[in-house]
């Protein structure tokens, strides 16, 4: 039976309409009105928490969330802000108006002195609010105010975890309405609140299953994917290829240059990896200044090229420093297997960290192919723009 059956029913109730008049001069009906709302308000806050709890990443729960607050309140914007990586400055930016991403930017130096004032703050806020608290001469209010006055958002909510800031969502002003009312306020404060922890969720997954300074994924996930894959390319007999990088002379570049350099460096390269692999491959951090590469689905040539692309895009960068420094490269090693590889994880691993110890014996900054002979010359020397992507 729907609400409106249900409803009906009531009224029709030979007792409700004895004594109608003083049910409704008692505001019985305004009371089961107001009771109704409620529960219609519930069930939307459920349905919308139950949608974005069941997004796989940030980008799909933002993408939800905008969806919900559009579709009950058209805000003339929303843009969410937040920190990919907690131990640097960077900051990630996405405005929604009218259902759609539209370019907009912040500079970090602004959003920086934030976290503070949320820390201690950790209640959505009017922007309202915070203007009135400026007579009180609070400096950290005034850096708040002065943050957000582009683009001057009605409800500003912090995405708090247990000890951070990982970012706010702003709230425009209503385009049809002059401002949110309290029961509305209330309604998209508590939307939110399942909207940040969704978030926080999302965040506290990668933070378990991604190396911190790269942002690649860690030796741990690497290793359950690497078993993962074993398994599927038994099931499937599509052969799926590992490569191991190991970056050349890397202590000497350490003991020349320093550590925070070769941080720098590290950071570049896990970039031009992540830049060269495809959405459901498996880029990660091994360990010290050595990088993994799972291809699923992917047999021994295609892998050559992907590993080519690789060494070659990394030979080509310059790590940003001051005073400039010498050219990395990387060398490599590369195994195939397949539905007839009757071996483990770490004996997989091994072929590929001995075709690697190949590529540093034989020069380094080269690629090596486990069981194969050596590449010819011509191909080793391809030049970047010469290589198709897989």
């Amino acid at each position: 039976m729907n609400e409106a059956e249900s409803s009906q029913d009531f009224l029709s109730d030979p007792v409700i309409i004895e004594n109608y008049s003083i049910l409704q001069e008692t505001g019985i009906f305004r009371y089961i009105d107001r009771l109704k709302r409620e529960i219609r308000k519930y069930k939307n806050l459920l349905a919308g928490a139950g949608d974005i709890f069941n997004r796989t990443n940030i980008d799909e729960i933002m993408d939800t969330a905008v969806w919900h607050i559009s579709d009950q309140f058209l805000p003339s914007f929303v843009i969410f802000i937040w920190k990919p990586h907690q131990n640097r400055n960077d900051i990630t930016i996405k405005c929604y108006k009218n259902y759609k991403i539209v370019d907009f930017s912040l500079d970090i130096n602004t959003i920086a002195p934030l976290e503070p004032f949320f820390q201690r703050h950790r209640e959505p806020l009017t922007y309202s609010r915070l203007a009135e608290k400026l007579s009180t001469g609070d400096a950290e209010t005034a850096a708040v105010i002065t943050a957000l006055g582009n683009p001057g958002p009605e409800l500003v909510i912090p995405v708090l975890g247990p000890s951070k800031l990982y970012g706010l969502i702003l709230i425009g002003p209503k385009l049809l309405a002059d401002t949110y009312t309290a029961p509305e306020q209330d309604f998209l404060w508590q939307l939110m609140s399942f909207v940040s922890q969704a978030i926080q969720n999302h965040i506290h997954y990668e933070h378990s299953v991604r190396d911190a300074k790269t942002g690649l994924f860690n030796y741990g996930f690497f290793f359950t994917r690497l078993n993962e894959t074993i398994s599927q390319s038994k099931r499937s007999g599509n052969p799926s290829s590992l490569i191991v990088i190991d970056v050349d002379k890397f202590k000497n570049f350490n003991d020349s240059f320093g550590h925070i350099a070769g941080d720098r460096a590290l950071e570049s390269i896990a970039l031009v990896i992540k830049q060269s692999v495809r959405t459901g491959d498996v880029p990660s951090r091994f360990g010290g200044e050595e990088f993994t590469i799972l291809l699923p689905n992917t047999g021994q040539e295609a892998a050559w090229i992907v590993a080519e692309r690789v060494r070659l895009a990394i030979a080509g960068i310059r790590v940003p420093w001051d005073p400039p420094l010498p050219r990395v490269t990387v060398s490599l090693g590369l195994v195939a297997f397949g539905r007839d590889t009757e071996l483990a994880a770490d004996e997989i691993l091994k072929r590929a960290d001995e075709a690697l110890y190949r590529s540093k014996k034989n020069g380094r900054n080269r690629s090596s192919i486990w069981g194969s002979p050596d590449p010819s010359p011509e191909i080793k020397e391809q030049p970047e723009n010469g290589i198709s992507q897989v």
